[in-house]
């Protein structure tokens, strides 16, 4: 809890910031994040009144001024993607918008939720950087972010499909293929489950949005790596918001074990909306002590793209596709599904 006290405590030395400000900038756990500031609180280190958080004359003995002679800033241009698009993918964002406008409401069941429309043509701009969009097939497993349609836009990639459970994306998909003459291939899949036969080692590119369960990353990562051709790539998300570093390793570590390299790690990459009208995932910051307002436009999730190549063959990887239980809900790092309770902090 050191670093997390420290980056706290010096964010504030700055200025005054909201709840939302500070979590923004926050590299950890947002359980832990939460846990931290409650203990500052406690501990007489920082205040807050309607207009945000600030050091107390306690909280300001804790500053080391030198540390703040030293400014460092994500890149104002990519936003700290790496990547930035031009050319006909400013056509493809354009009409991407209009066509998922009448997508289906997320639903809290499934913990649904989408990333902004932008940082899904930056994920497609990653994977033509690495000439992983020419001619190649792709599968999906679970689309909310609706990858699938931007795919179809750059009318690159020789085959897509998507696996998920929520029926409602596959009657979208239907009538967007009818209407834009798109071959977006849907089937519903329980994750849970193993891949179907057919589906073994016959895809190019494997991209997902997981449950941050270490159960649901197991599942959605082995379906992914066991559909791919040996020299296949991969593309997942993955937040230190509801996943901790722990899970990381076994993450990582089991991904090594199913012979993939990872490639690339880019923090902060794709960033998701909290609030859906039918849905908040920021009901958690009601359980605070210290008074929190309203979040006034601070995009705080962010999530990690990871790349990956697998260097094994099919018949390495097939012992992991076997049945998982999948949780959806992680009581131990997650406070951001609206049921969570306080006595869990």
């Amino acid at each position: 809890m050191r670093k997390m006290e420290l980056q706290i405590l010096h964010a504030l030395a700055e200025s005054k910031k909201t709840f939302w400000q500070l979590l923004d900038q926050n590299h950890y756990l947002l359980k832990n994040f939460m846990e931290t500031l409650e203990s500052l609180y406690d501990k007489g280190l920082i205040a807050a009144d309607k207009e945000g958080i600030f050091l107390t004359q306690k909280g300001r003995e804790k500053i080391v001024p030198s540390h703040l002679e030293f400014k460092s800033m994500i890149c104002g241009k990519c936003q700290g993607k790496r990547i930035i698009f031009d050319g006909k993918f400013n056509e493809i964002l354009e009409e991407y918008r209009k066509i998922v406008q009448k997508r289906p409401s997320p639903t809290v069941s499934f913990f649904q939720g989408y990333m902004y429309e932008y940082d899904v043509v930056a994920r497609v701009a990653v994977m033509h950087h690495y000439g992983d969009l020419l001619n190649n097939a792709f599968l999906l497993v679970g689309d909310d972010d609706l990858l699938s349609v931007a795919l179809s836009l750059t009318e690159l990639p020789s085959r897509i499909v998507v696996l998920d459970i929520d029926e409602r994306l596959g009657e979208f998909l239907n009538r967007v293929n009818k209407e834009y003459g798109f071959e977006i291939e849907f089937l519903r899949f329980d994750v849970s489950e193993p891949l179907p036969e057919e589906f073994m080692g016959k895809f190019d590119v494997f991209s997902s949005e997981p449950l941050e369960t270490l159960s649901g990353l197991q599942a959605f990562l082995s379906r992914g790596v066991c559909c791919l051709k040996r020299n296949g790539v991969g593309y997942f998300g993955l937040t230190t918001i509801e996943a901790s570093l722990k899970k990381w390793f076994n993450i990582e570590e089991m991904l090594v074990k199913m012979g993939c390299v990872i490639t690339d790690v880019i923090r902060g990459f794709s960033v998701y909306p909290m609030d859906y009208g039918n849905i908040s995932y920021e009901t958690f910051a009601a359980k605070l002590k210290l008074p929190v307002g309203e979040n006034k436009g601070v995009n705080w999730y962010k999530s990690a793209l990871f790349r990956f190549e697998v260097m094994s063959t099919i018949e390495k990887r097939k012992k992991w596709n076997k049945k998982i239980k999948v949780e959806y809900m992680d009581p131990e790092e997650d406070v951001t599904y609206p049921t969570f309770e306080k006595s869990k902090l």
